[in-house]
């Protein structure tokens, strides 16, 4: 559940806000007395792109998953080259710096690098969260099984978060100035197009395109290693909305007509507050899940002991009823280079075991483990079925042969040499 949690906010978020936030100021018009119709057709636009930028995250979810041809380094390439000169276009028409075209000219360039930026966007950010319901049911497994409802609901809470905040942030954001308002988009804007023109150049750099330099390398290396820095500094930027709203919602008005414009706005001032810790909740709660949640969804696993067992001539001898408490159990053997080749059995069901290496084809030697009488994969969290366990396929230890004789499980110490490499 945690997993899903964490991985959908860290994914959405920063399109979600900046969404929020490049919408909001599409609200503050640069021409004066502006046109009811300008902003309909802003919005119309803004819709248009998200829609597309959906359908088309969609689209590459579904070939991703169900073809080869996707090679998702060159898609990533030209989706963060359209974030960053689309990015550049709305900031400039935003701030109203190209001044020499026309009006209609200004707003046809503000609606479609607003739309292209948005579409950009979610194009970026929604494939990976597309694809993750694909990893809540293995093989052999049901949708109507706890394990399922976890990452349901930890999928659908990080949805709900991302979303919830983007809507109640643009909402806050519109009672800011449009100086005010302007400057927070640019900000964070800023700092997306620059985490993205570092993915950019760090493609371009794997691929010699870019010359190889020792100071390159460092801010590509640092880039890398603290990219969740990009986001920590986006939601800095956009906290700012809430505290200048609170703020201005606390002044002292004057100038009414009547008492009925005075509770008026009274009201209005204690529906923005009240969004301004609408906010400030939805940012501390994904502060909280992007730091203490996802530090203790990653923690170090520390794997079970290995048990003893006992080898006679070219066989390892496990009597069945060590491992017929349906637990799992870790064994090792070391081979004639030195190399430690663990392998691990458990109890299927009455008349069947799964026994198999440490290892699998997908994720290493990293080993499994138990967890409330289920048995992960250590690397990539998965569930194993456990009827499953002994057969080829998906995340699944790979099989290791043995045999029953005599109440005891035989195992060929010859297969376990043959597999010794997974474990170098």
């Amino acid at each position: 559940m945690l997993k899903y949690l964490v991985m959908v906010v860290q994914n959405l978020l920063a399109a979600a806000v900046l969404l929020a936030a490049a919408a909001a100021s599409l609200e503050k018009d640069p021409v004066e007395q502006a046109d009811r119709s300008v902003m309909v057709g802003r919005k119309k636009w803004l819709a248009a792109g998200c829609g597309a930028g959906v359908v088309f995250a969609l689209a590459l979810a579904v070939l991703k998953h169900t073809t080869v041809l996707i090679n998702r380094e060159y898609w990533n390439f030209g989706i963060l080259s359209a974030t960053l000169i689309s990015g550049v276009a709305f900031l400039a028409f935003l701030w109203g710096f190209l001044k020499r075209q026309s009006p209609k000219a200004q707003e046809t360039g503000l609606r479609a690098a607003g739309a292209v930026f948005c579409c950009s966007l979610l194009f970026y950010a929604l494939p990976d969260i597309f694809l993750a319901p694909t990893e809540f049911v293995m093989a052999g497994e049901s949708v109507f099984s706890t394990d399922f409802l976890y990452k349901l609901i930890g999928y659908l809470a990080g949805l709900a978060l991302a979303c919830g905040w983007g809507a109640v942030l643009s909402k806050t954001a519109a009672g800011l100035t449009r100086a005010a308002l302007f400057t927070i988009v640019t900000a964070g804007a800023a700092i997306h197009m620059t985490d993205s023109a570092l993915r950019v150049a760090q493609s371009l750099y794997a691929r010699r395109v870019i010359p190889s330099s020792k100071f390159l390398f460092d801010i590509l290396k640092n880039a890398v290693n603290y990219r969740d820095f990009f986001l920590y500094a986006i939601m800095a930027v956009t906290f700012l909305v809430p505290l200048l709203c609170w703020f201005v919602s606390t002044g002292q008005p004057t100038g009414f007509r009547n008492p009925a414009e005075r509770r008026k706005s009274k009201a209005a001032a204690r529906k923005a507050r009240r969004r301004c810790v609408a906010v400030v909740c939805c940012h501390a709660f994904a502060l909280f899940t992007l730091t203490a949640v996802k530090a203790y969804n990653e923690r170090e696993v520390v794997l079970s002991p290995i048990e003893p067992a006992e080898t006679v001539e070219d066989e390892i001898r496990i009597p069945a009823d060590v491992v017929g408490d349906g637990h799992l159990h870790r064994f090792a053997y070391t081979a004639s280079d030195g190399t430690e080749v663990r392998f691990i059995a458990i109890k299927k069901n009455e008349s069947a075991y799964g026994v198999g290496l440490d290892a699998c084809d997908i994720c290493g030697p990293t080993g499994y483990y138990e967890r409330k009488d289920e048995v992960i994969c250590k690397l990539c969290d998965v569930v194993m079925n456990k009827s499953t366990i002994g057969f080829k396929g998906g995340c699944n230890p790979v099989p290791l042969a043995y045999t029953l004789e005599n109440g005891r499980m035989v195992i060929q110490i010859a297969h376990l040499e043959n597999e010794k490499g997974r474990f170098k």
